[in-house]
């Protein structure tokens, strides 16, 4: 009994050691991005901005662990607060006094914005959304005086530019030596994540790995290949390829894995391991006219898209016609908080879980600033005072924004707490101003969060099934197209969408989550065979004899799958005989041949289906 006790008195410990032991690193971000915003709110006072606490929310939306991830996510919300300023104006010069039509347009953009940003990779997408919340934001503060569209647009405009400038001056001042630290950790990065892959790769050869030990070597070549742009800002023009080698050198991970699962020849997979190391050195060692250039596009489901950019617009015609229908005097601050949540939830892996700490957290938000709206705001004399009281709830949640299992509730906390307090030049909230306010963000928190988990739900089955007939679909199609496919595009396309899949089911019984990776992963070697096939076939150097039966064997290999099988061990002679030195062919004849012999992964799918 004594060491049960024991054992949840450290379990408690360690529940609150992110703010009672921090690292220094969190300590630092903490400090840091806490300046910055009250620089930020400071600044915007003795401007005498009209709405000063829009500033620091743009510091929290933008401040990351990482300076690259700072620079590529304030570069793109500055993109998307211009387009979305400028569509506030049209929208609500184009329909001043039509709300219905207003609304309709504006659910429409907020919608569009969401869907496409499904179809892009980091801060891209956050760009969209941002372009759609600042459209809403815009339009709808103009409402009860639409001649002011414009002044409200600069105003917004104004206050994010203020708080980007101030995180990026504070990070500036905490980041010495940024070029040499951001080579380091890219260098330093890509070796472990080849040296982890070679071992993976040599434990494979000796005994069998079941889809676990896969999916974790997938997951740590995507969570680095996920670095690369940010390492890549930070690196500036000393380094302009560094991104393309990087990004290369995953492709050969990639390649070399799928090699290894097709129990491919162990030369062929040291000749991608060696690639890899060469892309490495050219990051080290960058030439001085380097024109290597890596293409790679971002692939998602046309589904995911659609089915975010319904939900959103249904939310926010909901959100609309409960403000027509009802008269309430703070509805126009009830729909930009929807517009607003949309935003920064919409693309999240799981929206619906994400809502629900990010409720809590505004929740927690709203206690505090009640407490200072009422306890302390009355005794503070001027803005310095605000920004010291302001100093250790800003602290808190920075540390908060460290840990894993608390971001999303620090994520809400941080960004409103400014705004809900409301500090002015001129005054201050009165009681009922801040609790209407605050009722309409909660309001508009608590409506999102229900819009996310009863429209549309995402459905972790439905999602892998879905999943799984796209890739089916692309891999026969690699068969039948003109051009020979890329087949880093293919791997990194591939092993992004499992790896991703993969984290978001994370719900469902590890039995099912198996056998889906297993499935896709044979996908994904057997699109790496056609692809090797295919240009094979279309090399000058190829027997024409040769060149005449790959092609056979691909056309049988969709139409009539036995004959194919029976065609392989004469198309492997033939390999071996015309294009010794191609020993990566014969394995990717087998990976098809057992990529058809697919009846052996059904079993688990077919219970995930059931």
């Amino acid at each position: 009994m004594a060491d049960v006790g024991k054992s949840g008195e450290l379990g408690g410990a360690r529940k609150w050691e992110w703010l009672l032991a921090p690292s220094a690193s969190d300590v630092g971000f903490a400090i840091r991005t806490s300046c910055a915003a009250i620089l930020s709110l400071l600044i915007a006072m003795k401007l005498e901005l009209g709405s000063p606490q829009w500033a620091p929310l743009s510091v929290w939306v933008v401040a990351t662990a990482s300076r690259g991830e700072s620079l590529s996510k304030a570069r793109w919300r500055l993109l998307g607060t211009l387009v979305g300023c400028c569509l506030g104006v049209v929208l609500i010069a184009a329909f001043p006094q039509e709300a219905l039509l207003f609304f309709m347009a504006l659910a429409v953009w907020i919608a569009l914005c969401c869907g496409l940003a499904t179809f892009f990779d980091g801060y891209r997408s956050y760009g969209l959304l941002v372009a759609g919340f600042t459209a809403a934001i815009v339009a709808v503060d103009a409402i009860p005086d639409p001649d002011q569209a414009f002044s409200i647009a600069i105003a917004r405009g104004t206050y994010i530019e203020l708080g980007i400038l101030c995180e990026a001056l504070l990070a500036a001042l905490c980041s010495p030596n940024l070029h040499q630290r951001a080579r380091h950790s890219l260098l330093s990065r890509m070796h472990a994540v080849i040296s982890t892959t070679r071992h993976a790769l040599d434990q494979r050869r000796t005994s069998l790995t079941d889809a676990s030990v896969d999916g974790v070597l997938l997951a740590d070549i995507m969570t680095a290949s996920a670095r690369i742009e940010f390492d890549a800002l930070e690196l500036g023009r000393e380094s302009p390829r560094a991104a393309d080698h990087a990004h290369a050198a995953i492709a050969d991970l990639l390649a070399a894995t799928a090699r290894a699962c097709a129990n491919g020849d162990r030369a062929t997979i040291e000749t991608r391991l060696g690639s890899a190391l060469s892309h490495v050195d050219a990051i080290a060692h960058p030439a001085r006219r380097d024109g290597f250039r890596f293409p790679r596009r971002s692939i998602r489901q046309a589904t995911d898209g659609a089915r975010n950019a319904a939900r959103v617009m249904a939310g926010m015609v909901a959100a609309a016609l409960i403000w027509i229908v009802t008269a309430w005097p703070n509805g126009v601050t009830f729909i930009f908080n929807v517009a607003l949540v949309y935003g920064l939830l919409a693309t999240r892996e799981t929206p619906s879980s994400a809502s629900g700490d990010f409720s809590k957290g505004a929740i927690l938000c709203a206690f505090v600033a009640a407490f200072y709206v009422v306890l302390v705001m009355p005794l503070l004399t001027s803005p310095e005072m605000l920004a010291f009281a302001l100093l250790v709830p800003m602290v808190v949640g920075g540390l908060a924004a460290r840990t894993p299992r608390l971001v999303n509730y620090a994520f809400s906390f941080n960004m409103f707490l400014p705004v809900l307090i409301g500090p002015a030049n001129q005054g201050r909230y009165d009681e009922s101003a801040f609790l209407n306010n605050t009722a309409a963000f909660l309001g508009a928190v608590v409506f999102a969060g229900l819009m996310f988990r009863n429209i549309l739900v995402f459905s972790p089955d439905d999602h892998l099934r879905r999943t799984l007939a796209w890739a089916e679909k692309n891999m026969r199609g690699l068969a039948i197209r003109r051009r020979p496919p890329n087949a880093s595009r293919w791997l990194l396309s591939n092993a992004d969408s499992l790896v991703r899949s993969v984290r978001r089911t994370a719900t469902l019984p590890a039995a099912h989550r198996n056998a889906y990776f297993k499935r896709h992963m044979t996908i994904m070697v057997a699109g790496f065979g056609v692809i090797e096939l295919r240009e094979a076939e279309t090399d000058r150097h190829t027997p024409s004899a040769l060149a005449r039966r790959i092609r056979a064997f691909l056309r049988f290999w969709l139409a009539d799958p036995r004959r194919a099988a029976s065609m392989a061990p004469r198309l492997v002679r033939c390999i071996e005989a015309d294009l010794p030195h191609r020993r990566d062919l014969p394995a990717a004849v087998r990976a098809l041949v057992f990529e058809d012999a697919k009846e052996n992964a059904r079993p688990g799918l077919q219970a995930m289906e059931s």
